[in-house]
């Protein structure tokens, strides 16, 4: 990607991931352009972003909104789509060289298909589309040769690892989670943590959605069910270990016993550039550790009974089926309860459980198996939520 200037599709655009893939864009002028931006309904960002980056298309998925956007852009020259099927058409535009996938939740699945379909380099940081479609995204890029490059700080280390060795001297990956600001609380005190605590991470500035995932550590849990389907690997060679300092981004245990791991202050716009750039690198100007004082880098096992979530997670991917989509679904709904203040943060497990426990089926064979099945996992979960215990 990095021997011309490279064409950039964007699908999530004013999110956190699109927010700082824009960043890198503004520094590197000469080397990566906007062709598309697509976004959910935040239209005052959208409208800066394209009047910055003037890209050919945009998109807005919230419909209501759109006449609002064609009269800010009139005039500019750019395009103006709507809906899931403009979203897509941001996705597959034919001058994108790469498509960054970074909606958030399993609304970014029929974008990533989309780009897989017309054969893209994907930049994938949507894990929702391989929680809930693994099988099924991993089929169409192997059927339309398409590629995937993970964004996720973890499996973009695991990837960088990977590079010079075959998939088949791995022995073990090790998936490095921070344990978010409740590492050190006791279980009894996780009963009535707030909203404002759950969005105060320790190291990371993610939006609201994945900052409370890792708060119950569920998104570890999703991680290892991507890391399930981007690199093929058995259920047992994946383990996750608890590294509260977020320097070490996830490291490879390889058949003779030797570990490569991929280092640097957490920053998301390091493996979003890489994501671009692979298999060359970039400069980089600022976040550098500091290897010249005191470092001091733990790792530890992860607590199931504090954090039932990752467990959860781990046992869905075992069930296989539409089990994962299930829990996918359940935990977004859990989450946005949770951030309006209609669930606690322990009834956060406690109803993604019963929905696994109730709903989990055949896996599903195309997208609309995989909608039909978060939607019944969303619909049983609202209900379920008003009559849980730990329910407000």
């Amino acid at each position: 990607m990095s021997k011309k200037q490279c064409s950039v599709s964007i699908i999530g655009s004013t999110g956190s991931i699109g927010t700082q893939c824009l960043d890198i864009i503004r520094r590197n002028p000469e080397r990566l352009r906007v062709t598309a931006l697509g976004a959910n309904r935040n239209i005052d960002l959208l409208v800066k972003q394209a009047k910055e980056f003037s890209p050919k298309i945009v998109a807005l998925a919230d419909r209501s909104r759109t006449e609002i956007l064609r009269r800010e852009l009139d005039g500019s020259g750019i395009q103006v789509f709507d809906g899931e099927e403009g979203i897509c058409t941001c996705a597959t535009h034919p001058e994108a060289d790469i498509v960054l996938g970074a909606a958030t939740g399993v609304a970014g699945l029929k974008s990533v298909l989309a780009a897989l379909t017309e054969g893209k380099v994907l930049a994938l940081a949507n894990k929702e589309t391989l929680v809930a479609g693994g099988a099924l995204a991993m089929h169409t890029a192997r059927m339309h040769q398409a590629t995937i490059i993970p964004v996720d700080s973890e499996h973009s280390a695991i990837f960088q690892c990977l590079e010079d060795n075959g998939i088949e001297n791995v022995e073990k990956i090790l998936l490095t989670a921070s344990g978010g600001p409740f590492r050190m609380h006791k279980r009894a005190d996780l009963n009535n943590i707030t909203p404002k605590e759950a969005l105060d991470h320790p190291n990371w500035d993610m939006g609201p959605k994945v900052t409370v995932d890792s708060a119950t550590m569920m998104n570890k849990g999703l991680e290892v069910i991507e890391a399930y389907w981007l690199f093929g690997l058995r259920n047992d060679q994946i383990q996750v270990v608890v590294h509260p300092q977020s320097i070490v981004h996830s490291m490879v245990l390889f058949i003779d016993g030797s570990v490569k791991a991929q280092l640097s202050l957490p920053d998301m716009r390091l493996p979003i550039q890489y994501a671009f750039t692979y298999p060359d690198r970039w400069a980089f100007p600022e976040g550098r550790v500091d290897w010249s004082s005191d470092q001091c880098l733990t790792f530890g096992p992860p607590d199931l009974d504090k954090f039932p979530c990752l467990r959860l997670a781990q046992e869905a991917l075992t069930t296989g089926g539409s089990a994962p989509a299930v829990l996918n679904a359940a935990n977004e709904v859990a989450v946005h309860l949770f951030l309006k203040g209609k669930l606690r943060f322990i009834g956060i497990p406690n109803v993604i459980e019963q929905a696994l426990g109730q709903l989990s089926g055949e896996e599903p064979n195309s997208y609309e198996e995989v909608v039909d099945v978060d939607q019944e996992a969303r619909k049983y979960v609202f209900h379920a939520a008003k009559r849980n215990t730990y329910a407000l």
